[in-house]
């Protein structure tokens, strides 16, 4: 599988010892001092990548990388290498959504597996945001009615109580309701409240609105 790795490390020698395997592979390959310089460049999540971290460099931490790159919604996959196994690092690591963590010296066997892996999931990930900007697309489509009903029905209000709090009558909040569910291209309920989660609608307090 090609795709873009990104190494991070402030060990030159083990920079340039890890990018031969990777190009050997036939993976493209980026280098980085300290993770200051990966935030100043950052990598385009429009190939398939991941990031080859490690956990102890000078200023920025593997770790404090990881979070700084979360905040900002990067999706690209982290592969932690450590010189020192820590087992409480590594769950940290993974629970905060690392690929994987591994030990100095790494093998290229391993090495490699973890970076295909790593890929695979970029991938998977990529794939789900671009369905994810399609949802968004078609809800942004909705008109500032029909943004209304679309809130309440999904958190449980019937056509009346939709047309109660909104001062209508209960044929036109149905006529409403069936416009957001043509343009948001679901059959059910079950469907439109399943989407506005992914959407992360539901989630979302600014888009909550008072029903009382």
């Amino acid at each position: 599988m090609p795709g873009y790795v990104h190494i991070v490390d402030d060990d030159a020698s083990f920079r340039t010892a890890i990018e031969r395997r990777l190009k050997k592979a036939g993976y493209e390959v980026a280098t980085y001092p300290s993770a200051q310089h990966l935030l100043d460049s950052l990598p385009s999540e429009n190939e398939l990548g991941c990031i080859l971290l490690d956990v102890r460099i000078p200023g920025l931490s593997g770790p404090e990388l990881q979070g700084r790159l979360s905040e900002i919604g990067s999706i690209l996959p982290i592969v932690f290498l450590t010189g020192y196994a820590d087992v409480q690092t590594t769950v940290r690591a993974i629970k905060a959504g690392a690929e994987d963590v591994l030990t100095k010296p790494v093998s290229s066997e391993e090495l490699l597996a973890a970076v295909e892996r790593a890929l695979a999931h970029h991938e998977v990930m990529r794939g789900q945001r671009t369905q994810l900007d399609v949802v968004r697309a078609h809800i942004a489509k909705l008109t500032p009615r029909e943004r209304e009903v679309f809130e309440l029905v999904i958190r449980g209000k019937t056509n009346k109580q939709v047309a109660n709090v909104l001062g209508a009558t209960e044929r036109t909040i149905k006529a409403h309701r069936h416009r957001v569910m043509e343009k948001l291209q679901v059959q059910s309920l079950a469907e439109l409240v399943s989407l506005a989660e992914r959407a992360g609608v539901l989630r979302d307090p600014s888009s909550t609105r008072q029903t009382n």
